[in-house]
């Protein structure tokens, strides 16, 4: 099973166990990535909002990285202008603990209860 999450402005495909590099989170300990944009059970695709919007995958903070330095200069022709800065992006690393199975059965059981409460509904109404 898989889940593609966004976090951080990216997406990511991750599987359980996976450790996944995203950009700095103040987060400690357990960490929930909301939405799952979309997710696989055993084979099929679940691209359905309503179920999807159910889902959370669930992560375990590892720790933090410091990503490569960017070296950014600045130039000017014939001033003599030179500015020189660099930036280094804190990372976090997390590994994907959960992603859970679809919602498929409790919304399979919510689904098929209203249409008996339907139906008594309409019959009550008719007599």
């Amino acid at each position: 099973m898989y889940a593609v999450i966004k976090t951080g402005g990216r997406q990511a495909k991750v599987q359980e166990g996976d450790v996944l590099q995203v950009e700095r989170l103040r987060a400690t300990g357990e960490v929930e990535f909301e939405p799952v944009l979309i997710a696989s059970d055993d084979g099929k695709v679940i691209t359905d909002r309503d179920r999807l919007a159910k889902m959370m995958v669930k992560g375990k903070v590892i720790g933090e990285v410091r990503g490569k330095k960017v070296d950014v200069f600045h130039y000017r022709n014939k001033s003599g202008y030179r500015k020189s800065a660099g930036h280094r992006q804190t990372y976090t690393n997390v590994e994907i603990t959960k992603i859970p199975k679809s919602a498929r059965k409790a919304s399979a059981k919510k689904s098929a209860d209203k249409p008996d409460a339907e139906a008594a509904d309409e019959s009550k109404g008719d007599e």
